[in-house]
């Protein structure tokens, strides 16, 4: 028993900083520019693809550098000569923008690569075993991944709250106006925000598409969740995001590892159920069954009891 909620605290852990690496960015976004960006998942695959290819080229450490690099370089360009345009129209425009996106760089993603996943193993250089817990192994790649997701947190947190950059950032998007009058350039603090976001997301597709299948349909597996996340931490809260992608990833992983029902618990009690009696069928549902809708049990909880978050500051 203790060797079971080791190993699921473990993984839920690592699953929880997975989400957190891709929801940073997204949160990045909406913080500074108040864009719910749609389009974030696919940034994300696209991280992972260009991952892939790079690595066939020039190594995994490159490939690690270039593709968030390149990932910022699209995030740039689509604020620049998408969003900035479609910005004066509203949130609503922006949404539609963002989600047509998301189809346009799927279609663009399957034409380069094809439908079928690519061999987006993980890379010898980090294929080897950390340490051992209970006759188990934990592997390398997941270990760079918790240390980059916690220097991704510290960063941000850093940047944002330390650094004059940060402030002016911030102020940039509740008073442009009295930020322009001081000598700032406001459109190219948004191209920059929107840069580090996506960059962020590519990043976490450099070590997401090891651990989940690299694959056209990659973002709209994933895309869900992020915003599950994001709602539940609280929309702009780098600390809510955080909270929840661990709360969710600790979670999901316990669940998964339950193969129990409540009609164990009821026959446990002495309570005899038949399947004859009213809700056999739910009463016989696996918790590790499920597992998948955990998230969004707790999203509807959270949008009942708090509807702007855990540490939102406005309601959804």
């Amino acid at each position: 028993m203790l060797e079971l909620a080791t190993v699921s605290l473990l993984n839920g852990i690592v699953y929880g900083l997975l989400l957190f690496m891709l929801t940073s960015g997204l949160t990045l976004i909406f913080s500074m520019m108040g864009v719910l960006n749609f389009a974030h998942a696919s940034v994300f695959m696209v991280g992972a693809y260009l991952s892939y290819q790079f690595a066939r080229w020039v190594g995994f450490w490159p490939a690690l550098v270039i593709a968030p690099l390149a990932c910022g370089l699209i995030g740039a360009a689509i604020e620049r000569y998408g969003l900035r345009h479609v910005h004066k129209s509203g949130h609503v425009a922006e949404i539609l923008f963002t989600f047509g996106l998301a189809y346009l760089i799927e279609e663009l993603v399957t034409m380069i690569w094809g439908r079928n996943a690519v061999a987006n193993s993980v890379p010898a250089v980090i294929d080897f075993p950390l340490f051992s817990l209970f006759g188990s192994s934990f592997p390398a790649y997941k270990g760079l991944m918790m240390a980059i997701s916690i220097a991704m947190f510290v960063f941000l947190y850093v940047a944002l709250k330390r650094t004059r950059i940060g402030l002016v950032i911030q102020a940039a998007l509740t008073h442009p106006q009295m930020v322009g009058a001081l000598g700032h350039d406001v459109p190219g603090i948004f191209v920059l925000v929107f840069a580090v976001g996506s960059a962020l997301a590519g990043l976490a597709g450099v070590i997401g598409g090891f651990m989940l299948l690299t694959q056209p349909t990659l973002a709209n597996a994933i895309g869900p969740i992020v915003f599950v996340v994001v709602v539940i931490g609280g929309l702009g809260s780098l600390g809510g995001a955080l909270i929840a992608s661990m709360l969710i990833g600790i979670l999901q992983t316990f669940a998964v590892a339950i193969d129990y029902s409540l009609l164990d618990a009821l026959r446990a009690a002495g309570i005899a159920v038949t399947r004859a009696s009213p809700l056999y069928d739910f009463y016989s549902i696996k918790v590790a069954t499920a597992a998948p809708i955990v998230p969004y049990v707790l999203l509807v909880l959270m949008l009942i009891v708090r509807p702007r978050g855990l540490m939102g500051k406005r309601d959804v």
